[in-house]
């Protein structure tokens, strides 16, 4: 069975201690991932055609060009925007673009809405009829008086579910406001309730939502003990009662795809803090293999294994060479 994980963080260039391009895509097919799409919140950030072409120079370079895709940052720049779209259309490897919505790892968030709303008008001028990956977490609901890193599971409630859905209602109403025509992609949700307003939707535009595994096995339970900063990631962990609903729907077949957002720190980085104090981020493309075959030990069928890990994404995406 081939699969496809259309959301991987390599770490080449600025951060190559954590991983690199080669590493990633070694680590992949040793889970029987064909494919990966890397994301731009890089060190330095892939906003540019330069940029864009210099990262896949670097995939050449490690003898990793096949079966690899680049995901290009967007800006609230227009003059950013027609660049990256020109980039998407004379370039077969870079597979669309990624917006956050709100502050993750790196520096390309777009916290405000009115900024927002130029991405998509942006592209909208501009005909893009690609796939819009959305991080989905609006600032201005986070709760960061409520974060104490000696409690990590207190992430969940520095970070709450209403960051998420609210997010996702913005980019809906700004998506369907400016005319824009491409896809929208709700990247890694962890809510029931995101992917109710995503199934909603699919009547009026072209919508997608992706999930993790970690997003549909762990919970805010393992993050209480020792190791508890390690199961730190953005959008954070859920309760166990939101987890097993995740799951249920992705079972129904309310959610696109799985996508790993593969995302390796050091153990310093995630543990103490200073320099990226506690980041964000599990390592999930190490255990994708087992992740598959505990969804088919638990009632998934073989079918939908495949649509969720490779003819889904495929489908979507068609630079994606067979």
């Amino acid at each position: 069975m081939r699969h496809i994980d259309p959301h991987v963080h390599c770490r080449d260039w600025g951060q190559s201690y954590k991983a690199t391009i080669k590493s990633t895509m070694e680590l992949a097919r040793n889970q029987g991932v064909v494919a990966i799409f890397d994301m731009p919140n890089t060190d330095p950030p892939i906003f540019t055609k330069e940029l864009a072409e210099r990262r896949l120079r670097t995939a050449i370079e490690e003898g990793c060009i096949d079966g690899y895709y680049l995901y290009m940052g967007i800006t609230s720049r227009p003059d950013q925007i027609r660049e990256a779209v020109d980039t998407y259309n004379s370039n077969p490897k870079v597979i669309g673009f990624k917006m956050y919505a709100g502050k993750s790892t790196g520096e390309l968030q777009i916290s405000e809405p009115e900024k927002q709303k130029i991405v998509y008008e942006t592209l909208a001028e501009c005909g893009y009829g690609g796939v819009l990956a959305v991080h989905c977490e609006k600032d201005s609901l986070a709760r960061m008086d409520l974060w104490d890193p000696k409690r990590p599971q207190t992430w969940s409630l520095a970070r709450p579910k209403e960051m998420e859905t609210e997010s996702v209602k913005e980019q809906v109403a700004l998506a369907k406001g400016s005319g824009f025509s491409g896809t929208l992609h709700v990247a890694h949700v962890t809510t029931d309730e995101a992917v109710s307003i995503v199934e909603r939707e699919r009547r009026n535009m072209d919508i997608t939502c992706g999930v993790t595994p970690h997003h549909v096995t762990l919970s805010t339970d393992e993050m209480d003990g020792a190791e508890g900063m390690s199961y730190k990631v953005n959008p954070p962990l859920r309760d166990r009662k939101t987890v097993k609903r995740m799951k249920e729907l992705l079972m129904e077949g309310k959610i696109d795809w799985i996508e790993t957002d593969h995302a390796p720190h050091s153990q310093e980085e995630k543990s103490y803090p200073g320099n990226g104090a506690f980041m964000s981020g599990i390592p999930s493309l190490a255990s994708y293999s087992s992740f598959i075959d505990g969804l088919i030990g638990h009632g998934f069928k073989e079918s939908q294994i495949e649509d969720l890990t490779y003819n889904n994404i495929k489908g979507r995406f068609t630079k994606v060479a067979d």
